[in-house]
């Protein structure tokens, strides 16, 4: 972050569909960030009618505007129209019904100076399910080779810091050819690490909301294709056994969850070859056998603070 000042301009992207009491949350806490330099928060509302959100108190220094996703229908589309109209030097992003904990931006731009070359900053999280409360953190350092290891899930969109400069330029925007934009995050943070490292505040500084139903809960035949996509875009998977099997294992499931034993069945097979400890493959088997009910397994894992 060497170009930028130490209270550089951030505008905070949330992308938002149909949680109003959550998303007032979201902004409040995002707009109450201890952070010398100004705060512009861009509610993007995607496929619903713009709520101008005039209850919302906004402090001096800080901006709210309200805008409606004029590109892609989608996840993608809305943080791309988010980003094309802000006006900081730095973009972060934040889920509609996740929170910003106090401190959040001031711990980014402290470890962002000490790693001036980091192309992304995130932090931990602390998930709340229905299970009960789980802290992620995630590793401090991440590259390109980690990623395409292991999607690091303790890396959440809701923590991303990134320069628009970048997202305009050598990162790009988000992709909008992402079926359904599933995926979309873990395609963002593979491309920002072949630009600089991703680096993470070691501190579980974002609430990530489980105890609610997750738009891509159920839909899975956007989750199969969205990660079959993730396969075809980044060829380097093919020299990664653990990350092709850990995706194989996940289109596995969702074709299973779908019915499709056949197809899941393939995916199982090539995930096994891949990576034999492979757990998702063998509950896709399961599936696909009738052994055991997709949203059983899905809900067991989210009680623990895991996801697919």
């Amino acid at each position: 972050m060497s170009e930028h000042t130490t209270s550089p301009a951030v505008s905070v992207i949330i992308a938002t569909r149909g949680r109003p009491e959550l998303l007032r949350k979201a902004v409040s806490a995002a707009l109450s960030q201890d952070h010398a330099g100004t705060v512009e928060v861009l509610v993007v509302f995607d496929q619903v009618a713009v709520d101008e959100l005039a209850d919302v108190v906004v402090p001096a220094g800080r901006v709210l505007r309200t805008l409606t996703n004029a590109r892609t229908p989608g996840l993608a589309g809305g943080r791309n129209t988010g980003i094309l109209a802000a006006a900081g030097e730095l973009i972060a992003f934040c889920d509609d019904d996740d929170e910003w904990l106090d401190g959040k931006l001031a711990a980014q731009l402290r470890t962002w100076a000490a790693v001036p070359d980091a192309a992304l900053v995130a932090t931990g999280i602390r998930i709340e399910s229905a299970g009960g409360s789980h802290v992620r953190l995630p590793p401090a350092r991440a590259t390109f080779a980690d990623f395409l290891d292991s999607r690091i899930t303790e890396i959440h969109p809701s923590t991303f810091l990134l320069r628009r400069s970048d997202l305009l330029g050598g990162i790009g925007l988000v992709d909008e050819d992402l079926p359904a934009s599933y995926g979309e995050d873990y395609d963002l943070l593979l491309r920002a690490a072949r630009l600089g490292p991703v680096v993470s505040v070691v501190e579980p500084l974002v609430v990530i909301n489980w105890k609610r139903t997750s738009f891509f809960a159920g839909r899975w035949e956007g989750i199969a294709a969205g990660l079959s996509y993730l396969l075809r875009k980044f060829p380097e998977f093919a020299d990664t056994p653990r990350g092709t099997a850990r995706i194989a294992g996940q289109v596995a499931f969702a074709h299973a969850a779908l019915g499709r034993r056949a197809e899941a069945r393939a995916w199982a097979v090539d995930a096994i070859r891949n990576d034999r400890r492979q757990l998702r493959a063998y509950a896709a088997l399961a599936i696909a056998a009738h052994l055991a009910p997709p949203a059983l397994l899905v809900d067991l894992v989210n009680r623990r603070g895991r996801g697919l």
